[in-house]
């Protein structure tokens, strides 16, 4: 396990970097979480950021790639919710790394 520090705050986080505790989120966590995935958060990510934490609200779990993708085309539209927009915004990897932005769990089915 590690921690981040935000406002002089520890932030428990699992072996993987994701938050232990899903109540510790904050744009600020994001933010932080972000730069150590070396990733500036534009308006694009946090659109991202906040459907999928409307999705985890709704269905209490974190998408995988294909119903992460099918979720934001459904939400935001096809322009947005294709695996190349995704791929670009997340580094290729946009259900791992989304959800530990979000504060949300790993996907389990994702590797």
């Amino acid at each position: 396990m590690s921690a981040l520090i935000v406002n002089d705050r520890s932030i428990e986080l699992d072996k993987d970097g994701y938050l232990l505790e899903l109540q510790d989120w904050s744009a600020e966590v994001a933010a932080a979480l972000a730069a150590r995935e070396q990733l500036d958060l534009s308006a694009e990510h946090w659109e991202i950021l906040e459907l999928l934490r409307a999705f985890y609200a709704e269905f209490q779990l974190s998408p995988a790639n294909r119903p992460l993708i099918k979720y934001v085309a459904l939400k935001l539209g096809p322009e947005k919710g294709n695996s190349l927009h995704l791929n670009r915004l997340f580094n290729g990897a946009p259900a791992k790394l989304a959800a530990k932005l979000a504060g949300l769990p790993k996907p389990t089915n994702c590797l």
